[in-house]
């Protein structure tokens, strides 16, 4: 067979490569309503999350650093960068099927002859060399099976990134989550801290004047109750911040400095607000729904590959060119002989080759179904957010009101006590209300700040 016949082949089976039996991708319609339940209020936010970085949303320089940290040394991060890796590596694999695999082996030698074997006038050393060039089992696309397979590899490989990339969003915004869950735990320990302060003074206050007779022994165990509770909530809070130290360091994947940490929430500069847009639209930005989509534009390509495996496979089996030649000084003109072995493959009645094109129909339902849960689930956490949103600040409002009104409250009725009008039992009342007013205000900042991470997460915000 010559060569140009076997180039011939050989380009032929590159060209109609291109043939596919997959199904025409179209993106599905979401089953989600095109504008979101309620819109944001107050002033527009100033970008949207998928076109600001993390570092351009959180402002706070000290948490900044510890985000950097995290996604240079946490461990689930890393094993999704690997797992990118990997993807792109199987593509490689599955792509490389589409070209022929070529092998050479050569051999030489050299050899002295004796002078009694020889003409006159020719040399006694001679050289050697054989080439022989192969060509194994290469399988000629003409149905577009392996270009299918290529394509599914490729739409896993894009699929494993964006997971990667959603990783990475989620751990910036866990990481911000817990430093600022730190923050409000410490500034609630010192609220315990000084409220056991107080709580020790008025006690002292109320037992020196049992021991003059002005107080009964009631109000007396009456001051003694919210002394002990005080002392609770103070090792209470002691363990969440020594709990939530221990969060951070997982996350960030070894002890954080003390510089970096927060002393209060109070202290930590509030993330930037993001805009969630006019439509859902937006939602397809997110990496857990594009990640989704490539899955299902690879399910599309499996019903190819499924297809093409019901028409016949062309392959070359031993493509081989040997060329042989011997040195005398120099290279002389060599020989060659060059042989292929078609085989031809056509599946007449293979149940099997049906059943695996129902299989990857099904497939391919089955991940349209995730695909759209997907983005039912992204529209949801987007809602509940701006729900937040939108409340969060006539809470924290009406929350501030009644922390000062509660102390107002506790000042009076302190007052009131030390002058004999009223019990110590309205002090009592009064200094709860007024622990619980103020740990309420503390879990409203802490929601606001921690709904603004959120909504910059769950819109599918820029992770670099």
């Amino acid at each position: 067979m010559s060569k140009t016949f076997l180039l011939a082949v050989c380009c032929a089976g590159l060209a109609l490569g291109g043939c596919s039996l997959a199904p025409e991708y179209r993106r599905p319609v979401a089953p989600v309503p095109s504008q979101w339940p309620a819109a944001p209020s107050g002033p527009a936010a100033p970008a949207d999350a998928a076109d600001l970085k993390w570092r351009d949303v959180l402002t706070d320089e000290r948490l900044r650093q510890v985000v950097a940290k995290a996604l240079e040394n946490n461990r689930d991060l890393r094993l999704a960068a690997l797992n990118v890796e990997r993807a792109r590596g199987m593509y490689g694999i599955q792509r490389g099927a589409l070209y022929p695999s070529v092998e050479v082996q050569g051999a030489g030698g050299r050899q002295r002859r004796s002078e009694d074997l020889i003409q006159p006038g020719e040399p006694r050393t001679v050289g050697q060399y054989k080439v022989d060039l192969g060509i194994a089992t290469w399988e000629l696309d003409f149905f577009g099976r392996i270009r299918s397979l290529s394509e599914q590899a490729l739409q896993e490989y894009l699929a494993t990134d964006e997971a990667r990339r959603g990783a990475q969003i989620a751990l910036v915004a866990e990481v911000a989550r817990t430093y600022l869950t730190l923050a409000a735990d410490r500034e609630l320990l010192k609220l315990a801290q000084a409220t056991l302060e107080s709580q020790q003074s008025a006690y002292q206050l109320v037992h020196k004047r049992y021991q003059v007779g002005v107080a009964t022994e009631l109000d007396l165990r009456r001051a003694e109750t919210p002394l002990e509770t005080a002392r609770g909530d103070l090792a209470r809070y002691g363990q969440q911040v020594a709990q939530d130290r221990n969060a951070l360091d997982l996350l960030v994947g070894g002890p954080v400095p003390e510089e970096w940490l927060p002393a209060d929430l109070r202290g930590v500069a509030p993330p930037q607000a993001v805009s969630a847009g006019l439509t859902s639209e937006v939602l397809f930005k997110r990496p857990d729904i594009m990640a989704a989509e490539h899955r299902l534009m690879g399910a599309y390509a499996s019903i190819g590959a499924a297809r093409a495996a019901l028409f016949p496979r062309i392959s070359l089996t031993s493509a081989v060119g040997t060329a042989n030649n011997q040195l005398s000084g120099l290279f002389e003109s060599g020989t060659g002989t060059w042989a292929f072995t078609p085989q031809f493959v056509m599946p007449i009645f293979d149940t099997r080759l049906w059943a695996a094109l129902r299989v990857s129909k099904t497939d391919r339902e089955i991940v349209l179904t995730q695909y759209e849960k997907t983005i039912q689930i992204a529209f949801r956490e987007v809602a509940d957010a701006l729900a937040v949103q939108g409340a969060i600040d006539d809470q924290v409002a009406a929350q501030t009101a009644l922390a000062a009104a509660v102390a107002d409250t506790y000042r009076l009725a302190t007052q009131r006590y030390e002058k004999g009008i009223d019990s110590y039992l309205g002090v009592l009342d009064a200094q709860r209300s007024h622990f619980a007013a103020q740990q309420g205000l503390v879990s409203l900042r802490l929601a606001k700040l921690s709904n603004q991470v959120r909504l910059y997460s769950v819109l599918g915000g820029g992770a670099e």
